[in-house]
Order: structure tokens, then C-alpha cells, then sequence
């Protein structure tokens, strides 16, 4: 069986390759600290099998992540690698393949769906291939090694390493915003544990009109925006804000339908996720890729609709979850 740990430690693999990259390059001004700090967290996908298994302290990895701050706070993975193509070789490559360039990315998402669909009819005797409780992250990862054969069946290139060598331009032009996401995912999972939404409950209440409809529903709401904002993930806010008011106000006391009530109450939060900088994998990981001049020139482009879907999103919750 395929299980999720194979997953991890690809992405381990792959992390140490693009660490052993960097370490060779001479013109890189901060080779020794980027290498460490991707090839220390490669070694903490492999341990943090052991981690899960139980043989193995955790407190280690913990280390490894303090290790990992240190060096980006000192500014060791300030660098873009040359490309692997100039700008006339990519325009050269777009005239002679055509839409065909897409057909690697579009298989991404076509390979993961069939796999996912797929899945209970995947079996040896009566052995799942793919890990049943992580179908979708196993298929993913399959549809991304198929998409990189392809790319290089399709475009021939010199060095049929291209593909990871790229995604070490990409990573680097990335940065440490790269793991964002995961960072803000633990800590919605620490603010929940530690009774933040309880707290922020608690304190909404005292100054929410009492018996007010209107102020639950836009307290709710907003409170998912502003939470967003400030964690970068509409999943890191909702426990926080559904445990705060939207299971205790709008439910309990006011009756709300909980997949009406909960579903929009995700989709104001991701309204937050449109203006937000923390939200990196969304705002700031394209315009490194597009080197926009502004970095945060998505955000702005963003602000206009966000804003105005929050408030269709409030009215929305009001008018269809109560009546």
C-alpha cells in the first residue's frame, strides 16, 4: 500500500536534493545556511516518521524548527539561482508547443481525481493501494510525479533534471514563506487547544447586544475576515470563531441551520484570506513567481472584491440560515 509517509518522504528526498543543489553552487553569496535550512528540514519529513510512530522523541524536531527560524531570521536564503532558460529560449518553447505546455499541469488535478475516484477498486486482493485515510494527498503527490514525466517527455530537455532543478529557483524565489501554510495550520491547532476560541467567545458576548440576531451573525462573520488576516487560514480561524460564537450564539440560541451557518461562515473567512499577506501560498508566492514589482500587488488587486463579498457573505448567512 501507498501510504501517506511515502508522500513525506518524497518531499523529504526532494528537499535534500535542492539542499545538495545549493551547496554546489560557488555563486551562491549564502549557500552553506540555504543548504542547511532545506536540507535540515528534508531530514525532518524522514524523522518525523519515527515521530508519529512513537519511537522517537518529538522534542527533537522542535529543536530542528527552532534551528530553521534562526537561520531565515538572519537572512541566509536571500537568493534566486539563475534560470535554467533564458526569456527567448521560454518564448522559443511557447511557439513550438503551443497549449501542449499546459498539458503537464493540467494533469495534476485529472490524474488526482481519477485516483481518488478510482481508489476503492485499486486493491490487491484486499490491500488498498492507495492509503484509504489519505487517498487525496497520496493521489496528488502520484499526479505531481506524472505531471514532471510528462514535462519532460513532452519538452525534451537537455538535462532531463530540469524539473528539479527549476523547483529549486522556484523554492528559493520563494523563500521561507514556503512553509507558512503548515505554520499557520499548527498554530490555529495551538490557538484551539489553548481555549482561545472560548476566550474570544467570552469577550464577544460581554459587548454583543444580547438577543441580537443581526450583531451574532456580523460579529461571526467578520471575526472569521479579521481572524484570517491574522492566522493567513480560514481553516486556522474557524474553530476559533465557530467555538466562540458560531455553535453557541448562532446555533444554539438562534437556531441556525449548522451547514449554512458554518459554510459561509468559511467562505467570509476566506474574504480575509484575499488581503492578507500571511496567507503566502495565495498572495505573496505569486508575485515571486510573476516577479511583480509590488509583492503585494495581489492584495491589492484582491481588497476590492473582498470587502463587498464579506458583506454579501454576511447578508447571505442572515437571510438563508434563519428563515
Amino acid at each position: 500500500m501507498i501510504n501517506v509517509e511515502a508522500v513525506y518522504w518524497l518531499i523529504g528526498a526532494l528537499f535534500i536534493a535542492w539542499a545538495s543543489l545549493i551547496a554546489r553552487d560557488e555563486n551562491h553569496p549564502h549557500r552553506w545556511g540555504a543548504s542547511s535550512f532545506w536540507g535540515l528540514l528534508g531530514l525532518c519529513f524522514f524523522y518525523g516518521t519515527w515521530v508519529q510512530a512513537g519511537t522517537a522523541p518529538a522534542w527533537i524536531l522542535g529543536i530542528a524548527v527552532l534551528v530553521l527560524v534562526a537561520i531565515a531570521a538572519t537572512g541566509r536564503l536571500k537568493h534566486g539561482p539563475a534560470r535554467t532558460s533564458t526569456p527567448a529560449e521560454r518564448v522559443a518553447y511557447a511557439a513550438k508547443f503551443g497549449n501542449r505546455l499546459f498539458i503537464p499541469a493540467l494533469a495534476i488535478p485529472v490524474v488526482t481525481v481519477i485516483l481518488v475516484l478510482a481508489a476503492p477498486v485499486l486493491t490487491i486482493g484486499k490491500t488498498a493501494i492507495l492509503d484509504p485515510k489519505n487517498t487525496t494527498l497520496v493521489a496528488l503527490a502520484i499526479g505531481a510525479i506524472v505531471a514532471a514525466v510528462l514535462a519532460v517527455v513532452l519538452l525534451k530537455p537537455k538535462n532531463k533534471l530540469n524539473p528539479i532543478i527549476e523547483s529549486r529557483r522556484l523554492l528559493e524565489s520563494i523563500g521561507w514563506a514556503a512553509l507558512l501554510p503548515q505554520m499557520l495550520s499548527t498554530l490555529g491547532i495551538l490557538f484551539t487547544k489553548a481555549g482561545v476560541g472560548t476566550a474570544v467567545g467570552t469577550l464577544a458576548q460581554t459587548v454583543m447586544p444580547r438577543g441580537s440576531l443581526v450583531a451574532g451573525v456580523i460579529v461571526y462573520c467578520v471575526g472569521m475576515f479579521l481572524f484570517t488576516i491574522l492566522m493567513g487560514n480560514g481553516f486556522a480561524a474557524f474553530p476559533i470563531m465557530t467555538a466562540a460564537i458560531g455553535w453557541p450564539v448562532l446555533v444554539q440560541e438562534f437556531h441556525g441551520t449548522p451547514a449554512i451557518v458554518f459554510a459561509i461562515g468559511m467562505l467570509a473567512g476566506f474574504c480575509g484570506t484575499l488581503c492578507t499577506p500571511m496567507a503566502a501560498n495565495f498572495n505573496l508566492v505569486p508575485s515571486a513567481l510573476l516577479e511583480m514589482k509590488n509583492k503585494y500587488g495581489v492584495i491589492t488587486a484582491q481588497i476590492g472584491t473582498a470587502i463587498p463579498l464579506l458583506a454579501v457573505n454576511t447578508a447571505l448567512m442572515y437571510f438563508l440560515a434563519f428563515h
